[in-house]
Order: C-alpha cells, then structure tokens, then sequence
C-alpha cells in the first residue's frame, strides 16, 4: 500500500497537519515559555512579569477566541489558521533576540492571537475537512496534539539548555517551527483559488441556550484550572522542600500524560456522555491543583503533572468537539465562545496567582483558590444536565 503523505483528503494526512500545526501554535507559541521559566527566572525574569507575560499571552488568546466566532467564511479561516501559524513563529523568534519587556509583553500578545488561531480555527479545519465515520474518535487524535506539543517543546527545550542558553532554546523552536508549518499549512486548506460561492453560516442568538450558557461558564472554570499549572508548573514542584531541580521531570510528566488523554477521554464520552465525562476530569483536575499543597513526595507531585496534563487536555478536547458538535455546520461559533470564556479564566489566574504568591510566598494559596474556583464548573455541568442541549 502507497503512503501519500500529500494527499490533502486523507484523514490520516489531515490529523498529521492538525497536530504538527498544534505544535507550533501551541507548543513553540505557548508552553515552550513553561518549559524555559526556571532558566529565565534564574537569569533575567522576575515573577511578577512572568505572570503578567502569562496574562497578556492569554489577553491575545482571548481576542482570537472572539474574532474567530466571526470568521464565516471557509476561505477566510484558512487565511487566518495561516496567519496564526506566521505570528506562532515570529513572536518566538522574537524572544530569542531581544530581552526587552516592552516587546516580550507585544509579542506575548500577539502569540496569543496567533495561538487561537492555529487551535480554534485550525481545529474547525480539521473538523470540517475529515471524511470519518466516527470523527469523535479522530478529534481525539487530533487533540492529542497538545500532549506531543509539550513533550516535544520539553525535550528541545532541555537538550538545548545542556549546551546553550534560553535564548538559544527559543531559536532552535522558531526554526523547528518554521520547517514543519509548510506542511500543516498545504494539507489544511481547501480550494486552490477562493470560491464566490463558498459556505457562509449566520450566528443566531437562539443558539446560546441556558445548557449552552451553562456549558461556557463550566470552560471558564476550566481555564482557570488550566492557567496556574501552565505557567507555573515547573516552578511550583521546584518550590516544594527537596524537589528542586524536578519541575521539568514534572513537565515532561504532563505532556506525556496529555498524549493519550484525549483520545481516552473522547471515547469515554461517547460510550457515557460528554457532560458526565467532563465532570469526572474536573474532579481528578482537582485533586491534581491540590496534591502539591499537601505533600513534597516526588511520586505525589508527579501524579499531580499526570493528572493536570491528562484532564487540561481532556478538557480542550471535550468541550471543543461537544461546542463544535452542538453548533451543526458553523463549530467555530461555539468553539470560539466556549475558548472566549476560557481566555477570561486564563487572564484572570495568572494575576492573581502572582499576587498570593507575592503575599505568602509560596504557591499554596493560589492552588487553593484555583481549586476553589474549578469546582464551580462541576456545579455549572450538574445544572446543565437537567436542561435541553438546543431548543
């Protein structure tokens, strides 16, 4: 059997695109900065900005999250999943050649943007483009995607500090990001000139009912259990007494916990349900938030990397694919409201997670609250379970 890896109607060539193309936008764009933190802050960055990078890189994230709802057009979301794959890798080159807060913090920002749009408009792409039975399962493995973007941002990351620096670890990802966009960028598009009459779908206000309502407030607590961990994680197992030096063991944790996850976790909501699903992984993501407030056991506090990058991914996945499942023929306009209200929670946690940790020195208080703040979205999915999905 002949492998075509250009044919751009093979799912199998399409799901390839979609994760490499997650890993540029998500990996390099994003968690690249939690894997070099530790090495930043030992050289030139202080907490506080570090929070306040975090807070603007997800401001961006935000403002793509609302500008993709009204991206209509097909054509024109393939355009702007390219921009978004552009502004990945020039705002990380940036980092490798400036150590200017004023063009860190714009750069941040615009990664942001540049983030939202490789996984919320390349995730509808993706979602359109398969011709699969079961594309439930093959989301999955499209989100999976997160998982390699943090293993594989981790381990550049770290090889490249053996020999060099930070700033040499951003290069080397804005290179790596570079070669394989050519190929997400070929294998996700459509039409090789813009149609007239491509398909345009109107937003209705009817669409967002109570359950739907309810289902966005839920990804709003889940942003604010994923922010804290994605920004500090490696920082806060090195915090804890006698685990200095294993943040980026931990890390590695999370990523390799969150390559299976979706595809396990999307299985299980079709077999029991997505919303009942949901609920499971906000309470195993509780447990995670907590683990490191009441123990320094190495093996405790890399389950609690386990548990957050299992649930965090499984959670995007969920929430996408059931958003994107529930809005019919347009999946961005949920996927991008649902994103919209996870960018609040992002925004949120890292500035108040630097101003607990200013306070009280350490990172169990804003793990508190963090958890505190998570559980809300189990009681948003337990109401909702009483009501219709779409009148």
């Amino acid at each position: 059997m002949r492998l075509n890896l250009l044919d751009k109607n093979k799912n199998r060539n399409i799901l390839l695109a979609g994760i490499l193309s997650i890993i540029i936008g998500v990996g390099v764009a994003r968690f690249a900065f939690t894997s070099l933190l530790p090495s930043m802050l030992d050289d030139f960055l202080s907490i506080k900005n570090a929070g306040l990078f975090a807070s603007f890189n997800f401001m961006g994230y935000l403002s793509g999250a609302i500008f993709s709802m009204f991206i209509k057009d097909i054509n024109a979301k393939v355009k702007f999943f390219r921009v978004g794959i552009a502004l990945s890798i020039v705002t990380t080159l940036l980092l490798a050649t400036t150590t200017n807060e004023y063009i860190w913090f714009a750069s941040r920002v615009i990664a942001g943007f540049g983030s939202a749009m490789v996984l919320i408009v390349g995730g509808a792409i993706v979602m359109l483009k398969l011709n699969h039975e079961d594309k439930t399962k093959a989301m999955g493995i499209h989100f999976s995607g997160i998982g390699f973007a943090i293993v594989i941002s981790e381990l550049i990351s770290q090889y490249t500090l053996k020999y060099g620096t930070w700033e040499d670890a951003w290069m080397v990802l804005s290179v790596l990001a570079f070669l394989i966009s050519f190929y997400s960028v070929y294998i996700l598009s459509f039409d090789k000139e813009l149609r007239r009459d491509a398909p345009r779908h109107k937003i209705s206000k009817s669409m967002f009912t109570p359950y739907v309502i309810l289902l966005i407030l839920a990804y709003f607590a889940a942003g604010v259990g994923f922010v804290v961990q994605a920004t500090f994680f490696p920082d806060i197992i090195n915090s804890l007494n006698g685990l200095d030096g294993y943040g980026n063991i931990g890390w590695l944790v999370v990523g390799l916990a969150g390559i299976p996850s979706a595809i396990i976790w999307m299985r299980l909501a079709q077999k029991y349900g997505s919303v009942n699903i949901i609920i499971i992984a906000f309470i195993l993501q509780i447990v995670g938030i907590l683990i490191p407030t009441m123990t320094n056991a190495i093996s405790l506090n890399l389950l609690s990397g386990a548990l957050y990058g299992s649930t965090f991914i499984g959670h995007v996945a969920l929430f996408m694919h059931y958003g994107g499942k529930l809005a019919g023929k347009n999946p961005v306009i949920f996927m991008g409201a649902m994103t919209a209200a996870y960018g609040i929670g992002q925004v949120s946690a890292p500035l108040y997670s630097v101003a607990l940790l200013e306070r009280y020195g350490n990172y169990n208080a804003t793990l508190y609250v963090t958890a505190f703040i998570v559980s809300f979205g189990i009681l948003f999915l337990l109401r909702a379970k009483g009501l219709k999905p779409i009148s």
